[in-house]
């Protein structure tokens, strides 16, 4: 079903506060309890829902979430008299920080326009449900079992939802419905909803509005009461998306078990913990879940200091105490990191050292292979880089560019390919994502320059500032090559490559092909590796094709982006190497 929203129909009347849902102390009476079944339990994939109104005994729900397992959620919905089921099992259990929100489903009220851009429809295929989990990924979510919930989605109970963006064809959302009537014969037809996520950098604004609402008018369509849904109490955007769908506030709670997964629930948060970055905050999520104590020593540096069993591990993001000085000298100034590279045998483009006044070699390179790269010896964050530099004038340019990063610039040859980045933990291949530059999308609406905006918003938000899109002169330069000028509105669905390189920190956008690297690339960077004597780091490749074997290296960071290869488990492999002991079986 797309995401055109249903007009006006007739409905029945229902009663607006149903009364066995909506008092989480009231005791259902044999006759509301008449029909339904009994002692539900729904597997989600992810975890299960342990429908709570359903049973009569509150030991029959502990018995329920006690068989919970590894690595899953479980969640009790709808538990009479929740403190006292908690107080069954203290140490076991919990009630869930989050809030219970209905929609009443003969008050909702359809949007009358479209939103743009986006298109809502049934998932057809299992490859849906690994793109749903990579959506889960992306948002910190547990992955749910694909099978499972292409299991679930081949009856009526279950429904999943996904948005696609109409520009791209990529799906870019998903949602998971419950009908408690086709489910357990719920007397009062209620509805659920769970795992709303959306790509919080390449969905368009409104995404998650539109997968809320053709959801709800789903089971309008079936004569459903309510819609229900638990939102974190602290998540005021989601929140202020429902109210304004017209969802209201009842009583019912969540009931969880202390599991390494819900620990940042239940347990105090250490300080700091929340002005981290993404980079830093994903290895404090991992540690926390193995009970592993971090505190925060500098929140702005990203510093930590991991303990567990009386050792202590100081890291910065996933630089850690294990990284040797002299290897972080090897990676700090290409020109060293060339030498290593060749002396191991993984290949590196033709390049050579340029200064102020002292071109020749430059210019008698860039002459023989037509285009360079001009970069400072020493720095990080695609700094002074300037890419595809063919003619004097442009090299003296770059080389002055570059000289304000580091007295010491390097030219390479321009090398074309994919910017492959291959992470490495402990000499072994982890993730490897495909960097792409910071590109926009037309709407037919909007000029360069706000398409640019819109788009660096959305990387700031989701990368926590670390990622936007600079509007200066190499920004209109490329905008320009692409054959447009920054107040120029493209049509819709047309895409324009607005900056040079691929890195993050300028907006480069970054996808996950670590199941198509090919072995002769991946054992290159693993070599690499071990000929730096570093067991952190990132490889970077350019390659004509990700699953062929040639490779040209470019440079190697001591500090790699763990947040940046969701869904491959960086985080888990970095606290491997920490501590091992801490390992999952």
């Amino acid at each position: 079903m797309a995401s055109r929203l249903a007009g006006h129909r007739r409905r029945t009347a229902v009663a607006s506060t149903p009364a066995m849902t909506d008092r989480s102390w009231r005791e259902p009476s044999e006759h509301q309890r008449q029909g339904m079944q009994q002692d539900v339990v729904l597997d989600m994939g992810w975890g299960r829902l342990v429908m709570g109104q359903t049973f009569s005994d509150l030991t029959g729900i502990v018995h329920a979430l006690r068989a919970e397992e590894t690595g899953e959620r479980d969640i009790c919905i709808y538990p009479r008299d929740p403190h006292v089921l908690v107080g069954l099992a203290p140490d076991e259990l919990f009630i869930d920080p989050s809030y219970t929100y209905r929609l009443d489903l003969h008050r909702y009220r359809p949007r009358h326009e479209l939103i743009r851009d986006v298109f809502v429809r049934t998932a057809t295929s299992r490859a849906d449900m690994e793109a749903i989990n990579d959506i889960y990924a992306l948002n910190g979510m547990v992955l749910g079992d694909a099978d499972v919930m292409w299991s679930n989605h081949r009856t009526r109970a279950f429904t999943y939802l996904v948005a696609e963006d109409q520009r791209t064809g990529k799906i870019i959302g998903t949602v998971t419905g419950v009908d408690h009537a086709l489910s357990f014969d719920d007397p009062e037809a209620g509805t659920s909803l769970w795992c709303l996520a959306v790509h919080n950098q390449d969905a368009p604004p409104g995404t998650g509005e539109a997968l809320v609402r053709v959801l709800a008018e789903r089971y309008v369509g079936r004569g459903r009461a309510y819609l229900d849904l638990s939102v974190m109490h602290d998540n005021q955007g989601a929140i202020r998306l429902y109210r304004k769908l017209g969802f209201h506030r009842v009583s019912a709670v969540c009931v969880k078990r202390k599991n390494p997964i819900n620990t940042p629930l239940f347990a105090a948060r250490p300080p700091g913990l929340e002005k981290l970055n993404p980079y830093a905050l994903i290895i404090a999520e991992e540690a926390l879940r193995r009970g592993i104590r971090v505190e925060v020593t500098d929140a702005e540096w990203g510093e930590m200091r991991l303990s567990v069993g009386g050792r202590t591990v100081v890291t910065r993001e996933s630089l850690s105490e294990f990284t040797t000085a002299v290897a972080m000298s090897r990676c700090d100034d290409k020109r060293v990191t060339r030498r290593v590279m060749e002396r191991a045998g993984v290949r590196v483009a033709r390049g050579v050292l340029a200064g102020d006044g002292e071109l020749d070699d430059a210019l008698a390179l860039m002459t023989e292979v037509g285009s360079v790269v001009v970069k400072p010896a020493r720095g990080e964050q695609g700094r002074g880089i300037t890419v595809g530099v063919q003619d004097e004038a442009g090299l003296k340019r770059a080389v002055d560019l570059a000289l304000q990063f580091c007295p010491d610039v390097l030219v390479e040859e321009l090398v074309p390919g994919q910017d492959l980045r291959v992470l490495v933990i402990d000499r072994a291949v982890v993730a490897a994502a495909v960097r792409r530059p910071a590109e926009v999308i037309g709407d037919g609406r909007l000029p360069v320059t706000e398409l640019i905006r819109s788009t660096s918003r959305r990387r700031e938000r989701a990368t926590g500032g670390e990622s936007r899109i600079p509007v200066d002169a190499t920004t209109e330069e490329v905008v320009a090559e692409a054959g447009y000028a920054m107040d120029d509105v493209p049509p819709n669905g047309e895409r324009i490559q607005v900056r040079r390189t691929a890195n993050l920190h300028t907006g480069g956008t970054i996808e996950d092909v670590t199941d198509q690297l090919h072995p002769e690339v991946a054992a290159a960077a693993v070599r690499a590796a071990e000929a730096l004597d570093i067991p952190v780091t990132g490889i970077d490749f350019l390659v004509p094709d990700v699953a062929g074997p040639e490779y040209v290296f470019i440079e190697a960071n001591e500090r790699p982006g763990l947040a940046n290869h969701e869904p491959q488990p960086t985080a888990e492999r970095f606290v491997d190497l920490l501590f091992p002991e801490t390992r999952r079986r």
